[in-house]
């Protein structure tokens, strides 16, 4: 046993939960960002374009640009994916062809990354191995990776888009309650060392779960740049407020009530979104909260490009995360719950 475990180590194969569903599940994301995600955007932007001032070479290259980035979410995870996992250059190229044999039919985001994870970690394995490693490791990693497509893949991507449409519906039956659910468990992803961005779009989240979702992210983001703007100045609101929430965890690890006060405006939120305002978003924009802005420009996409959406927008995904995250801090600091110092950025 020894023996396989040191195989193991010396070809950087480990079997954690950190490793498959933190460190692999975040180049996911990086992934989809530099297929789908932009794809979408820039694909809108051209057609906006083209309703406003007509069909132009411009638009049209948009439109093509953002439809073949678009197409390409498999490869772009399958790549992603190997290289998070440190992969060889052989079983990393290769990841192309399994993330989007993973991706095809129902596997969708999360086919490809079972069948990029499984295709890359035998590739690993085998990588340097024999003297025919040329063809030997590509051929293994699309041999498994193929398997994994047609099996586990399949599955787990039919689960997760079940899993969203449950979601989806039972916002809709059960807006109220759903609608904390989904913003704080959303919200929280989103800081945690795990992609919301991955798992909303693996679910399929659409609808006034994708809205309850965005806000819940806002709330998160919005919240941690403005709550620690003392100690980070605005370097620190706009790495937190349109980069990432995430830079907080290792404070949130010193101390768990600095994370409070986003959950509860997260939870104030939720309902405001699917009951009084209707927010709605689609997959690409659940899980992104502020980032990039990919959330607003996504809900404009499904809402509709208005003022009426623009004042939701400032007012759910900005202005209130902002004031109900502040509210709640002040009490807690004032208890000493939360001190000076515990949401300092090493940047």
């Amino acid at each position: 046993m020894s023996g396989f475990a040191n195989f193991l180590k010396k070809k950087d194969i480990e079997f954690s939960a950190k490793r498959y569903f933190i460190d692999a599940l975040g180049y996911m994301a990086l992934g989809l960002f530099s297929t789908l995600i932009i794809g979408l955007i820039i694909e809108t932007l051209g057609q906006q374009t083209a309703n406003l001032f007509g069909k132009n070479p411009v638009s049209d290259i948009f439109v093509e640009l953002g439809g073949v980035a678009k197409s390409l979410m498999g490869a772009g995870i399958g790549i992603a994916v190997s290289y998070g996992l440190k992969a060889p250059p052989l079983v990393a190229f290769c990841g192309a062809v399994t993330g989007m044999m993973g991706a095809a039919g129902v596997g969708g985001p999360a086919g490809a990354f079972i069948a990029a994870v499984v295709g890359c970690e035998f590739g690993k394995a085998v990588s340097k191995e024999t003297k025919l490693d040329i063809i030997i490791t590509p051929a293994t990693v699309l041999i498994i990776g193929i398997l994994a497509a047609k099996t586990g893949a399949q599955f787990v991507g039919l689960l997760m888009t079940g899993l969203g449409d449950i979601i989806m519906r039972a916002t809709e039956m059960q807006p109220f309650f759903m609608g904390i659910i989904v913003s704080v468990i959303m919200g929280v992803v989103l800081t945690a060392p795990i992609s919301s961005a991955a798992l909303a779009i693996s679910m399929q989240l659409g609808g006034l779960a994708a809205g309850a979702a965005t806000v819940g992210c806002c709330a998160q983001m919005v919240g941690f740049a403005v709550m620690s703007y003392r100690e980070n100045k605005f370097g620190g609101l706009v790495a937190q407020g349109l980069g990432t929430s995430m830079l907080q965890v290792p404070n949130i690890v010193k101390n768990l009530w600095i994370i409070v006060p986003p959950i509860l405006s997260s939870a104030a939120l939720g309902p405001l979104a699917t009951m009084v305002f209707k927010m709605t978003n689609n997959p690409a924009g659940a899980g992104m909260g502020t980032s990039g802005l990919v959330g607003q420009i996504n809900t404009f996409l499904v809402m509709g490009f208005n003022v009426r959406v623009l004042i939701y927008i400032l007012l759910l995904h900005f202005i209130l995360p902002a004031i109900l995250t502040c509210l709640f801090y002040i009490p807690l600091k004032k208890l000493g719950y939360i001190k000076d110092g515990d949401m300092k950025l090493e940047m």
